[in-house]
């Protein structure tokens, strides 16, 4: 792998595909359409970028077909949800999103190369290309990601997110909500 590089798509994708996935995977995303606080976590996170799909499809870029959240897998009689999933009718593959509030820890490559290799085998048919991981998170450090996703047989990206709008707790309890604001209109 390169220099300080966040993902290992030259390594396990075909040449023209590994630098079709290059241009449309993104690093940072920018989810400013999010009002977060700081102490939300991963679900609310999840939640906010399902009540903004379309704006989150829009970040995404062209292609991105949603799937499912928390997309149910049984493996070994055991269940999994991972956190998004979409198909990209231009990869035709299907890609998973998992979401980290904070930084990018090595655990989470094994566990996104858990979930590829179980997409591949439950999902995946002939027709499809291979699966792509990308776990968002708030901040990474580049040697850490590239050492944890340097051996990984699975196509994994580790891209950061951006969101400008994180309130204060003390401030969100004072403005009201877009739900109080429209009963509020509907009243006049």
């Amino acid at each position: 792998m390169g220099e300080n590089k966040t993902n290992n798509f030259s390594t396990t994708l075909p040449a023209p595909q590994s630098e079709l996935v290059q241009e449309i995977i993104k690093d940072p995303y920018n989810f400013d359409f999010l009002t977060l606080t700081e102490k939300s976590q991963e679900r609310d996170l999840e939640d906010g970028l399902m009540k903004n799909l379309t704006s989150f499809l829009l970040e995404l870029g062209k292609g991105f077909a949603f799937v499912g959240q928390q997309y149910h897998l049984e493996i070994g009689e055991q269940d999994y949800y991972l956190d998004l999933l979409f198909y990209n009718t231009k990869l035709h593959c299907y890609v998973v999103f998992e979401l980290k509030m904070g930084e990018f820890k090595p655990e989470y490559a094994g566990k996104v190369n858990f979930y590829l290799s179980a997409i591949d085998s439950l999902l995946k048919t002939e027709y499809d290309q291979p699966s792509i991981g990308i776990i968002l998170c708030k901040s990474k450090n580049k040697i850490v990601a590239e050492y944890a996703l340097r051996d990984m047989s699975k196509p994994i990206g580790v891209s950061e997110y951006n969101i400008t709008q994180i309130l204060s707790e003390e401030l969100k309890t004072t403005l009201p909500t877009i739900e109080e604001l429209e009963q509020e209109l509907e009243d006049k």
